[in-house]
């Protein structure tokens, strides 16, 4: 009796935890990430207005689900309130987000409340995002220091010995040069032989490839601030990799959508920026060069323009870092939309770089490999041309068809 009560307890308990995760309140900061913070600032007015305690001025709770859920229903059902607010902001129309419930609105409304300003810039604290130091100098020279000494007592340890030798009236063997040692000179030239032969035949395996290239850019642009800690979506910027071949690079207009309220950075204290050798980087000075390159004036919050209206901007001149050579045919809609491959299969960690380097070797034998062991979309796809492998999969004799078996490594695909 005893046991069937403390199984029932231990039943109700692990039902009662289930519960209390699956009805989990929402992430409300999350929630803002994806869905507000492109258009609104908790702190500050941007395309729309500032959201921290702006929810004690509206009607009810249920207006502002409603708002969230559909503002243009809102105005147009002749509310007086939702249309004052529709004038004030310029009549900029607000996204409507008929997916979020409304404890997700509630979880955002929460979130803003409490997000607090940043305190005051403090004294010069220890930062420990800073570049750690590099003992490798170090290291190197008490590795040749021990080689010194281990050569020392090697020549000491024979003199030492023919010295001992010659006392006690034993012959001493002549020393042979190492020089002139035949088995030396032997060895010597069988790993001199190898070592030239794997240096030019890597060479040439390598010749075009440029992995781990990081070539210093027009502006300092961290996709760590912008893809990681600030969660933007690769495809807003580059909206073409879904749609086309190329990934698309991002004109200025895409990074004024947020600049021209993002003045300056906020992150330093969180995130000091740093390039690859050390240098520290400020982040508000980079805003000002995209200013100049855009031909945004920050304080009239318009276009600098000529005489005949045009605006005076300049094109960024971004390095490319990832090349592949003239005869290989790649499309990445193919792959990130058809094949849903992430951006950071090639690309690397993309989110946790301050500059982008090129993190895979994008070599012929590195995409051959990824086509024998990537399972592509196949369920819903390839229905007349693959009905076999459609009966394989039902009769259990594959898990899975790669796109090696759809024609992924035939030399036509890539080269024609």
């Amino acid at each position: 009796m005893f046991r069937r009560l403390v199984a029932i307890s231990a039943f109700t308990t692990l039902i009662l935890f289930i519960s209390f995760n699956v009805h989990a309140a929402p992430d409300g900061k999350a929630l803002f990430q994806a869905n507000c913070a492109s258009c609104h600032n908790p702190l500050k007015d941007a395309t729309g207005p500032a959201l921290k305690g702006v929810s004690s001025t509206f009607p009810t709770k249920e207006w502002v689900h409603n708002w969230v859920h559909n503002s243009s229903a809102v105005i147009a059902g002749g509310d007086k309130f939702a249309n004052d607010l529709y004038n004030k902001w310029g009549k900029t129309q607000m996204t409507a987000f008929p997916q979020l419930s409304n404890d997700e609105i509630d979880a955002i409304i929460k979130y803003v409340d409490a997000v607090q300003p940043p305190p005051p810039p403090g004294g010069a604290a220890t930062d420990a995002n800073a570049p750690a130091s590099d003992n490798t100098s170090l290291y190197t020279i008490i590795t040749l220091a021990l080689l010194v000494l281990v050569l020392i007592l090697w020549r000491a340890n024979n003199t030492l010995r023919r010295a001992a030798a010659d006392k006690s009236g034993l012959p001493v063997e002549r020393e042979i040069p190492v020089y002139r040692n035949k088995l030396i000179i032997a060895i010597a030239c069988i790993l001199v032989f190898i070592l030239t032969g794997y240096w030019m035949v890597n060479g040439a395996v390598e010749m075009g490839r440029q992995q781990n290239y990081q070539p210093l850019q027009p502006l300092f642009y961290s996709h760590k601030v912008h893809a990681g800690i600030n969660q933007v979506n690769c495809l807003y910027c580059h909206a073409g990799a879904e749609k086309s071949r190329q990934a698309m690079i991002p004109s200025t207009n895409i990074c004024m959508n947020c600049h021209k309220q993002i003045k300056e950075y906020s992150g330093e204290k969180d995130h000091p920026l740093y390039t690859v050798e050390g240098t520290k980087v400020d982040g508000t000075l980079e805003i000002q060069k995209l200013y100049q390159y855009a031909g945004w004036n920050p304080d009239k919050k318009d276009y600098n323009r000529d005489e005949k209206g045009n605006i005076l901007a300049t094109p960024i001149q971004w390095v490319k870092i990832h090349n592949l050579p003239d005869h290989v045919y790649f499309n990445h809609s193919q792959h990130v939309k058809v094949g849903q491959v992430q951006c950071q299969r090639c690309h690397g960690p993309i989110e946790t770089m301050d500059e982008v380097y090129q993190f895979a070797p994008l070599s012929m034998g590195w995409c051959i490999n990824c086509h024998r062991q990537t399972q592509v979309q196949f369920t819903n796809n390839y229905y007349s041309t693959f009905e076999k492998y459609h009966k394989e999969l039902k009769d259990g004799k594959r898990d899975g068809v790669t796109v090696e078996d759809i024609g992924g490594t035939e030399c036509q695909k890539c080269h024609y």
